[in-house]
C-alpha cells in the first residue's frame, strides 16, 4: 500500500490531531454538499451514525477521485438525542435552543471514519460517545453564550468540550478523539495494518 496519506478535511483541529500523532500527510478539503447528502438520508430514516458514516465515505471518495494513488481519510460527526439529529446552530437563539434541549439529558456523538483508495472505500469505522449535560437554567445558558460568543456556532452542540463548554457536563462516556470527531486509535491501527505508517 502506498504511504502517501491525505486528510480529506480543512479542519485545523483534525490536522493538529494527526500532526500530534506524528503522521506525515497532506490535507485537502472534500468538495461535497453535506446537507444535500445528509438530509435525504435523515428523511429516509437513516440513523445518525449511518449519516455520519455516509458523509465520511463521501468525503474520502471525492478526494480519492482527485488523488487516486493516495490513501485518503474522510471523517464526519453527527450529534443525536434519541432519534433527533442536531446540526450547527445558525445563530445565538438557535444555540440557546440547542442547550435548552440538551439540558439534563444524555446525547450521543457519532464519529465516523472512512479510508478510500483509487476512488473506493476500503475501510470504515464508527465510534460513539455519550455525554450527559447537567440541568441548566435559562439564565445560565444566556450568560454562558454571552461569554463564549460566536464559538457556540462552530459546533453542532453549541459547546466546546475542550473549553468552557466542559462546565455544562456532569458525565462523559467515550474517548477524547471520538468526542472531537476523529477516532485516532482505530485509525492508527488500520494504517499500521496497511503499512501506511510505521508499525
Amino acid at each position: 500500500m502506498t504511504s502517501e496519506l491525505i486528510l480529506a478535511s480543512s479542519s485545523p483541529f483534525r490536522r493538529m490531531l494527526m500532526q500530534n500523532a506524528g503522521l506525515t500527510f497532506d490535507a485537502h478539503a472534500a468538495d461535497i454538499d453535506e446537507r444535500a447528502i445528509g438530509q435525504p438520508l435523515e428523511e429516509g430514516g437513516a440513523t445518525p451514525d449511518e449519516v455520519a458514516l455516509e458523509l465520511a465515505k463521501a468525503k474520502a471518495k471525492e478526494v480519492s477521485d482527485r488523488f487516486p494513488t493516495a490513501l485518503v481519510i474522510g471523517s464526519d460527526q453527527t450529534m443525536s438525542l434519541g432519534k433527533q439529529t442536531f446540526h450547527k446552530p445558525m445563530d445565538m437563539a438557535a444555540a440557546a435552543d440547542h442547550l435548552t434541549s440538551l439540558s439534563g439529558k444524555t446525547h450521543r456523538l457519532n464519529s465516523a471514519i472512512a479510508l478510500a483508495y483509487a476512488g473506493e472505500v476500503v475501510w470504515e469505522h464508527i465510534s460513539t460517545a455519550d455525554l450527559t449535560m447537567r440541568p441548566l437554567t435559562s439564565d445560565f445558558i444566556t450568560r454562558h453564550l454571552e461569554r463564549v460568543g460566536a464559538k457556540a456556532l462552530t459546533s453542532v452542540g453549541a459547546y466546546q468540550l475542550e473549553g468552557e463548554g466542559l462546565q455544562l457536563f456532569s458525565r462523559v462516556d467515550g474517548d477524547y478523539f471520538t468526542i472531537v470527531g476523529l477516532p485516532m486509535l482505530p485509525l492508527l491501527e488500520e494504517l499500521r495494518s496497511r503499512g501506511a505508517i510505521d508499525g
